[in-house]
C-alpha cells in the first residue's frame, strides 16, 4: 500500500477528472492506486505514466489528463495559466486556442462550487438588471460547442433532447381516398355502389399519400471532430427516438451502424452502448473507404423511398480524398437530398481547400454549419422547406444561410 495520504489524493484526482468530463469509475481509481504502489512515486515520469495507464482509455482523453495531472500535482507554470483563465487579470497568452475549452472545464472541476442559492435582494432591482442583459437561452444557443463549460454542455444536451426534426413529407407509392383527388378510385367506387344496391353511384377519388422520408445520418467521429461528434450524438439520439425511419452511422477509419443502440430511450444508456460498439473514436479519418462500405452494404437497405442524408464531417480525409469523389457521387444519386453539415463553416473565411472537402463539395445539395444550437435549429427549419437549388462555391451558400 502507499504511504501517507497518497491514496486519498489519487481518489480526489479521479473525482476531478470525472467532474471535468472523463468517464472515471471506482475500479479505475483502485487500479491507479495499485499502479502508484508499484512504481517509485518520487520519479515524476513513472508516477505520471502509472496514473495514465490506469485512468486514460482513449486518445482523446490525453490532453485533459495531461493538464489535470500537472495542475493537481503542482506544476507551477500550468497552475498560473489555469488561474489566469479563472480570474483574468491581464491579456497574457494562455496557450493555443484548442486547449482553452479543456482548460475551462478543468478549472471548473478544480474550483469549489457553491451549493446554496443566493437570495435576491429586491424584485425591482432584479427586473432592472434582467432588462440590461442577454437572456441565458440566447447566449447558450449562439455558443460554440467547443467553448462550452460542463454546465453549459449539460444545458445544451437538455435542449437537444427536446429538439424535433420535422422532415417535409414526400409523395409515396400508395394512394388514399381524398374528395379532391385527381385519380378516380374505381375499386372504392364499386364498393360504395354495392352498399346502395347500384341505385346511386358516387365517383370516389384518391391521391398519393404523403409521408416523411427516411433519414440517414452519417457522422464523423475522428480526432478533428471529437468535440463536436460527442455533442451531436445527443442530437442523433433525439432524432432517432422522434422518427420511425432513422438510420445512424458513425465512421472514423471504419463504418459502424449504431441505429439499434440509439433507439434506447435512456440517452446515457444508449451512448454507453455506442461507446462499447465503436472502436475508432478520435482516430484518423477515411471518408472515402467509409462511404464505400456504406454504398456497398447499406445503401439499398436504408436509402429507399427518397431518403434524406445528413453527412456530418469536416471533410479532412487521411486518404487525401482518394476514391471519395466516386463514392459521394453514388451516394448523391441514391438519395433525395444530401446535406453536408460542417462545423468549420462557422468561420466566415472558410473554403474547402482540403482534398476531401473539395471532393465532397460538387455533390452536396446543401452545405450548412453544425457547431451550436442555432445551427441545428436552422437545419430543422431548412428540412421543412423545399430544398434550395445548389450553386457552385461556398459564398453562395453563406448568403443563403
Amino acid at each position: 500500500m502507499t504511504e501517507g495520504r497518497l491514496s486519498e489524493n489519487i481518489l480526489h484526482f479521479g473525482r476531478v477528472l470525472r467532474t471535468a468530463g472523463l468517464p472515471i469509475g471506482s475500479d479505475q481509481v483502485l487500479k491507479a492506486i495499485e499502479a502508484a504502489a508499484a512504481v517509485d512515486v518520487a520519479d515524476r515520469a513513472q508516477f505520471y505514466w502509472a496514473l495514465h495507464a490506469a485512468l486514460v482509455n482513449r486518445r482523446g482523453q490525453q490532453d485533459l489528463f495531461d493538464q489535470a495531472f500537472h495542475i493537481f500535482w503542482r506544476n507551477p507554470r500550468l497552475l498560473e495559466r489555469m488561474m489566469s483563465m479563472v480570474i483574468p487579470v491581464s491579456s497574457i497568452d494562455t496557450g493555443p486556442p484548442e486547449s482553452e475549452p479543456l482548460a475551462r472545464r478543468l478549472a471548473e472541476a478544480l474550483t469549489p462550487q457553491e451549493t446554496g442559492l443566493h437570495e435576491r435582494e429586491d424584485d425591482k432591482q432584479s427586473e432592472i438588471h434582467a432588462a440590461l442583459t442577454w437572456s441565458d437561452r440566447e447566449v447558450l444557443h449562439r455558443m460554440d460547442f467547443e467553448t462550452m463549460s460542463l454546465a453549459e454542455q449539460e444545458a445544451a444536451k437538455s435542449a437537444m433532447a427536446k429538439m424535433r426534426l420535422p422532415l417535409r413529407p414526400v409523395p409515396a407509392r400508395r394512394f388514399q381516398l381524398h374528395p379532391r383527388g385527381r385519380r378516380p378510385d374505381l375499386r372504392a367506387t364499386l364498393r360504395g355502389a354495392m352498399r346502395t344496391g347500384g341505385d346511386f353511384v358516387t365517383l370516389k377519388r384518391s391521391r398519393r399519400r404523403r409521408r416523411p422520408p427516411p433519414l440517414v445520418v452519417i457522422c464523423d467521429i475522428s480526432g478533428s471532430m471529437a468535440r463536436y461528434s460527442r455533442m451531436l450524438l445527443h442530437f442523433m439520439h433525439a432524432v432517432t427516438n422522434d422518427h420511425h425511419r432513422v438510420h445512424c452511422f458513425l465512421f472514423g477509419t471504419r463504418l459502424t451502424n449504431v441505429t439499434r443502440q440509439l433507439q434506447q430511450k435512456d440517452v446515457d444508456a444508449a451512448l454507453a452502448v455506442v461507446a462499447d460498439k465503436v472502436e475508432d473514436w478520435s482516430g484518423g479519418t477515411r471518408i472515402g473507404a467509409s462511404l464505400r462500405t456504406f454504398n456497398r452494404l447499406w445503401s439499398r437497405r436504408v436509402l429507399g423511398q427518397g431518403a434524406v442524408v445528413l453527412l456530418i464531417s469536416d471533410g479532412l480525409d487521411r486518404g487525401s480524398g482518394k476514391g471519395l469523389a466516386n463514392e459521394i457521387e453514388r451516394l448523391h444519386k441514391s438519395c433525395r437530398r444530401l446535406v453536408w453539415l460542417n462545423p468549420l463553416l462557422r468561420y466566415d473565411a472558410y473554403e474547402p481547400r482540403a482534398r476531401g472537402a473539395a471532393a465532397l463539395m460538387p455533390y452536396v445539395d446543401e452545405f450548412r454549419p453544425a457547431h451550436n444550437l442555432d445551427s441545428l435549429e436552422d437545419l430543422a427549419a431548412a428540412l421543412r422547406r423545399e430544398p434550395i437549388r445548389r450553386q457552385e462555391g461556398v459564398k453562395q451558400w453563406l448568403t443563403r444561410l
